[in-house]
């Protein structure tokens, strides 16, 4: 069985050497392996629930894509899209909003913190709230099962909006499934090393904290001199360095060989200088990304390349994304109207041929019967009768005896034999057709 694997990355900022390390270069590499089909797509729907700058979007959205088709991404292998290429995902998101509790969104980490956010400094729990924030979840949720992805690699911080992107499919499966299962339920897929590679000072490398390493920007030089700024201790050149705990060694390790990472560590004990032993970074790193950086500012100043590479990653995904969303809507009952069937149409048909019996009191008190025609024709007009019993065993009885039954019925004939006549034989046989069904 193929393996569904779906990645999204949020665009409202430049990728650093933190997220090639522990998402872009892994994920490439899984989407190598035989028997797997994967989907990249830049969630850029997501970004506006963050950022309010159309520039920085726009900028973000091609920085990231230049990222990873510089990185490897082999667009014949993968599906690459934007989401917002894809109008299925909105439309299938609102119809997985209208099989969501209010009470699960209200669990959601983000929603919560930023309630709690708001209580602590005295504010309405829902202040600057918006809600694209509070539905996240949900439009998350489109995003996987829009492609029925088997695996979602997140972080741990993620795990949350998966589980509840199975109680959604869940709910959606058991309401319109009609017994099969019409979304695949996903699982989460926690990758310990995408929190490990640490910053400048330590800590998880991280814009908000900013201590990361550039990835591209700013070309080497920028690079070499993040890595100048590394935090070190205070060993002077020639004594032994502790490498156990040591960030800088934690990033060296990133792109090394275990031979290499064995050497690193032997020539640190030995006396190397934090100097060199960031100049032998340097050189580790560009050696790995150096290629990759040429690649990236040829992408970035022709950026129409881009643009036809996600175009076709659209194409591509809107072929999967287009028939599932049909299957969709007709589940819910958005269908096509469609002509009545034969059977049905036919029935209706020979039921208005058949002439029909009306039965009503009129001022004087008595109770009266006629015949009347398809078109609506008097044929047969009784008397007065003093009971509405009586006209309506009347009735009866010209419908089970037709003809035979006329002669002695208190009526006049409003119509000549010729056609009253077939009248009463219509309505002697639909009356033996229909006690012959129930028969």
């Amino acid at each position: 069985m193929t393996l569904r694997v779906l990645t999204g990355i949020t665009t409202t900022g430049t990728l650093h050497l933190g997220n090639y390390v522990g998402a872009v270069r892994r994920a490439i590499a899984a989407s190598r392996e035989p028997g797997v089909e994967s989907f990249f797509f830049m969630a850029d729907y997501h970004a506006l629930i963050k950022c309010d700058e159309p520039a920085r979007i726009e900028a973000s959205r091609l920085q990231i894509a230049a990222t990873w088709l510089a990185a490897g991404l082999d667009t014949s292998r993968v599906v690459f899209y934007r989401q917002s290429d894809i109008p299925e995902i909105p439309e299938l998101t609102w119809l997985l909003t209208c099989v969501t509790s209010k009470g699960q969104m209200n669990r959601a980490h983000a929603y919560k913190a930023s309630v709690d956010a708001n209580v602590a400094a005295g504010e309405d729990p829902d202040a600057g709230i918006t809600m694209g924030l509070y539905s996240y979840p949900i439009l998350m949720a489109a995003d996987i099962l829009m492609f029925n992805a088997h695996r979602v690699p997140v972080g741990k911080d993620q795990v949350q909006h998966i589980e509840m992107a199975r109680d959604v499919a869940q709910r959606f499966n058991h309401l319109f499934g009609g017994g099969q299962d019409f979304f695949v339920l996903p699982e989460a897929s926690i990758d310990e090393e995408m929190e490990l590679l640490p910053g400048l000072d330590g800590r998880k490398m991280s814009k908000s904290y900013d201590n990361v390493i550039p990835l591209f920007e700013g070309g080497a030089k920028a690079l070499r001199e993040a890595i100048s700024r590394i935090v070190t201790d205070s060993r002077l050149p020639g004594e032994p360095k502790e490498t156990e705990g040591s960030h800088l060694v934690q990033i060296y390790d990133a792109f090394a060989t275990p031979a290499q990472r064995q050497a690193f560590r032997a020539a640190l004990h030995g006396g190397l200088s934090w100097g060199e032993a960031k100049e032998q970074l340097f050189a580790l790193i560009d050696a790995e990304i150096g290629p990759m950086r040429a690649r990236y500012d040829a992408l970035m100043a022709n950026p129409e390349k881009i643009e036809e590479i996600l175009m076709a990653g659209a194409q591509r995904a809107r072929a999967i994304a287009a028939p599932l969303l049909a299957r969709a809507r007709e589940s819910v009952g958005l269908r096509r109207f469609q002509p009545l069937a034969a059977p049905v149409a036919q029935a209706v048909k020979a039921k208005s041929t058949v002439p029909a019996f009306k039965q009503y009191r009129e001022a004087d008190g008595l109770f009266y019967f006629k015949l009347l025609a398809a078109d609506g024709t008097l044929l047969l007009q009784s008397t007065g009768l003093s009971q509405g019993k009586e006209a309506g065993q009347w009735v009866s009885r010209l419908k089970r005896e037709g003809a035979a039954a006329l002669a002695e019925a208190p009526v006049s004939r409003e119509a000549g034999d010729d056609v009253l006549l077939p009248a009463l034989e219509a309505l002697l046989a639909a009356e033996q057709e229909a006690a012959a069904a129930k028969g």
